[in-house]
């Protein structure tokens, strides 16, 4: 019935992430559903230590493209990995997990392939023999299921819609690719990695609560002033304490370009909604929001909802929170700090 590649990148330290081994454990399923043979490629700088790692998920090949040509994301050097290990494997269906690095790659390895590519999968049937694809449209509004007879079909998977593979190592058999890049290959140099501290990152998207903060948090307050410094300081110390990761409704970042008084550390990467982010995190808590149906839109995957709202008629309340608490968020968040650092 055919054979399928799963094709990862390996990290800065030679591991695999979450969302490739997510990726890994839909190629297994489809692989058990098809009843076809499943091939790994791992790309990196050390590819093939890093196989002994998922030795046990019942590959019947392992492919390793990797040395400092490899170690850092590139494109042409990417999408040449990849085309060497289909051109071994002779796939006609290739998965691709949906991690920066491949997403950047997936069109143009299907390209250069002669294949076809579909992006943002979040669900693998068999139907006939046929693989069914399932991709959200309209920002998870709808969806629609697929399915193609170009091949090598190039299926890029959406993170958290499959589980972490969970397995043993064990000895893997790797074979090691030899592919040369052209100097024109090489142009695009790695220089370094500049990136925040833990404590300073606000997203987190492997955090279990997701908190989300609504423009109320801007605006005056019982007393009839602004308190957006205060705001700061409780959010922040709500972010550290539990290492939630922070969210924002569309109208509190928009409150910048409108001249008004903004959370110093709120941008539009953190905007939650129909026009921003959908996370997939066991838990949400929305504070000060309004619980439009485009700021809704964006907690579609959150398992358990709370809200907490001065107003009771609010969007919360009507059926979009499994829990709303009718309070003054700054003192309700104010107390939650204090049982955290109890």
């Amino acid at each position: 019935m055919g054979k399928i590649l799963y094709i990862a990148a390996t990290e800065c330290d030679g591991s695999l992430a979450k969302t490739s081994l997510e990726g890994l454990q839909a190629a297994t399923k489809l692989a058990g559903d098809l009843g076809a043979d499943l091939c790994v490629g791992l790309v990196g700088k050390d590819a093939a230590a890093a196989a002994k790692t998922i030795g046990g998920c019942g590959a019947a090949a392992f492919y390793a493209v990797e040395g400092a040509d490899f170690e850092q994301s590139r494109y042409a050097s990417d999408v040449a990995a990849i085309e060497a290990m289909q051109t071994k494997a002779g796939a006609e269906y290739i998965l691709l997990p949906g991690t920066s690095r491949i997403c950047r790659v997936a069109a143009g390895a299907a390209q250069r392939l002669g294949g076809r590519a579909d992006t943002f999968i979040t669900e693998l049937g068999v139907d006939g023999g046929k693989v069914i694809a399932t991709r959200w449209y309209y920002r998870q509004r709808m969806f629609g299921t697929l399915t193609r007879e170009q091949r090598p079909w190039v299926l890029q998977l959406s993170p958290g819609s499959w589980p972490a593979w969970q397995g043993d190592a064990a000895d893997a058999a790797v074979e090691t690719l030899d592919v040369a890049l052209a100097d024109s290959a090489k142009r695009t140099q790695f220089v370094e990695v500049q990136s925040q501290s833990g404590d300073q990152q606000t997203i987190r998207p492997e955090a279990e609560v997701l908190f989300v903060a609504g423009a109320g948090w801007t605006k005056k307050q019982s007393d009839g002033q602004i308190q957006a410094k205060r705001a700061e300081t409780i959010i922040l110390n709500f972010l550290d304490t539990a290492k939630a990761s922070l969210g924002s409704s569309k109208s509190l970042v928009d409150q910048g370009s409108e001249g008004e008084e903004v959370l110093s550390f709120m941008s539009h990467l953190h905007q939650v909604g129909q026009t921003g982010a959908t996370p997939r995190h066991p838990k949400g808590l929305a504070t000060c929001c309004h619980g439009e149906e485009p700021h809704v839109v964006g907690w579609r995957f959150i398992n358990e909802r709370r809200a907490v709202n001065l107003d009771a008629a609010c969007g919360w309340a009507q059926g979009k929170a499994d829990v709303l608490y009718v309070a003054d968020a700054f003192e309700v968040m104010e107390a939650v700090n204090k049982l955290l650092s109890e």
